[in-house]
């Protein structure tokens, strides 16, 4: 049985999902708007729990985790919040499942020297690589609030194209994604001061160290994701030096939603070491 509960991390009430027994597997959800726990995982939690004790927290400012954005370096402190959950948890080491902006999150943190997480193994779901700008990408950075507004976000996040027909679906992305401060929270990700230089280069540079990464890495790519230039999980697993690469036909940037029998059988073999 999967539960919601929630911790209070240095003053930030926090939420998350979690249930199961034995080794532990963090899963980290991805940062469009709308972006939570138990919208990236609720076709994966109940079969990775029927193996694992699996933990989903959504991240500082997202679902239904406190509001609060860092404008000096959010990204940093997304990450502390994180390492400070995981610690008041009890969650020495684990295995982290990441989607998108996560999935970067962890190969960042585990190519640091230390890193900044005590990493079993990892698996990455759309994450990482060269991000171009493009009608796709646009959809997400554009969002107005509207239910209109959230189905382009599904067109540009899946390949099949019954997720932003699926009126019940995209109300419940579009709930998540206009409960108060969730707005806010994921479009100041996205702002630029007029007094920094403005980018040279179109879409955003991937600039994670793939060489340094030290642990066993399952990537989990979509043969037709949009947010992605085509084959850049082959370059992310020539990179990584202890790689396996699964590309899934007929599926965009959430495998883990998209192909998620799929998924969970590959990160359920992958984890039991096989």
């Amino acid at each position: 049985m999967i539960e919601s509960r929630y911790l209070v991390v240095d003053g930030v009430r926090t939420h998350y999902l979690e249930g199961g027994t034995g080794r532990t597997i963090v899963l980290l959800h991805s940062g469009e708007f709308g972006a939570a726990a138990e919208i990236s995982w609720e076709f994966n939690l109940a079969a990775l729990a029927e193996h694992f004790h699996v933990v989903a927290p959504d991240w500082l400012g997202f679902g239904r985790t406190d509001k609060i954005r860092d404008f000096v370096d959010g990204r940093a402190r997304l990450q502390a919040h994180l390492s400070r959950f995981l610690a008041l948890m009890g969650i020495d080491e684990a295995d982290f499942i990441g989607n998108s902006m996560a999935g970067g999150m962890i190969m960042r943190a585990a190519s640091s020297n230390p890193p900044l997480l005590r990493i079993r193994r990892i698996v990455l779901a759309s994450g990482g690589g060269f991000s171009p700008a493009n009608e796709a990408r646009a959809a997400l950075h554009g969002y107005d609030c509207t239910v209109g507004g959230m189905q382009r976000i599904l067109a540009a996040l899946f390949h099949d194209p019954k997720w932003p027909a699926d009126e019940a679906y995209v109300q419940r992305r579009f709930a998540m994604s206009t409960m108060p401060g969730a707005w806010e929270c994921t479009a100041s990700a996205r702002f630029g001061s007029p007094i920094r230089p403005p980018r040279l280069v179109h879409g955003q540079s991937d600039v994670i160290e793939y060489e340094k990464v030290p642990f066993p890495t399952l990537i989990i790519a979509g043969e037709n994701d949009k947010l992605r230039l085509p084959g850049y999980g082959k370059e992310i697993a020539r990179r990584t030096p202890d790689a396996q690469l699964l590309v899934f036909d007929k599926c965009g940037h959430c495998p883990n939603i998209e192909q998620a029998d799929r998924f969970n059988e590959a990160v359920i073999a992958f984890l039991a070491g096989n």
